[in-house]
């Protein structure tokens, strides 16, 4: 038996994205089940995940049931302890799992004003005090990450973490709505939406229709992540 995984749309939800990096980055077999969010198949799907509200959302093989993307990311870490989930040093680890844990229930001026889009980018978006604070504070945490790692790989802790996963759509939304950040905070950028993973999984949500609740009323362009 395996894991079932309920993702909802690939080209707007951050949190499915998060999710399904837990499972494809650290290479953890996982049926993949898709939905569409804000469309009646969504509660349909729901269902067999009871009491999930939202995605993504885990079955385990026992049957379990697992909501919510940092518990889903420690319960993988805990069963598959040989996997990297979190880096191996001590003090690289606790600030891990502190990041982590700040993008979980912070930056709410980010989301709500710059939703996840990887279908294209936006000209001239109109970038508000609240929303470069977020920002500000997002390419601290990275550059204080980095220090940590001694240059010794492109992640944040070097070799890929959970803290990746939760950061990726950050990533992307600073390419979406062109936020602007610091020389070395846009090379982490380049690195997180240039990994083929990611590139794949945005390949497959281009297949799927755009959402309108998703449109925004700015300059829509060419996508300025990598292709």
């Amino acid at each position: 038996m395996t894991y079932n995984l309920l993702i909802g749309d690939r080209s707007y939800s951050s949190w499915s994205l998060r999710g399904w990096l837990l499972f494809a980055k650290f290479d953890v077999p996982a049926d993949v089940i898709e939905t569409r969010l804000y469309e009646p198949g969504f509660a349909k799907a729901l269902k067999p995940f009871f009491p999930a509200r939202t995605v993504p959302v885990i079955r385990l093989p026992e049957g379990g049931v697992v909501m919510d993307t940092l518990a889903i990311a420690e319960t993988l870490a805990e069963r598959h302890p040989d996997r990297g989930f979190w880096p191996t040093e001590a003090n690289a680890r606790g600030f891990a799992r502190a990041i982590t844990a700040e993008m979980h229930s912070g930056f709410q001026a980010l989301r709500n004003a710059c939703p996840m889009n990887l279908r294209h980018s936006y000209e001239g978006f109109p970038v508000s005090a609240e929303v470069q604070a977020d920002v500000d504070r997002i390419t601290l945490l990275w550059a204080q990450a980095k220090a940590m790692s001694d240059g010794s790989g492109p992640w944040l802790f070097g070799s890929y973490s959970v803290a990746d996963a939760f950061f990726a759509p950050v990533a992307a939304r600073i390419a979406t709505y062109q936020l602007p950040v610091n020389d070395e905070a846009q090379s982490y950028v380049e690195t997180a939406l240039s990994d083929p993973i990611l590139r794949a999984w945005r390949a497959r949500g281009l297949q799927d229709a755009p959402q309108a609740t998703y449109d925004m009323p700015h300059k829509i362009i060419d996508w300025t992540g990598p292709a």
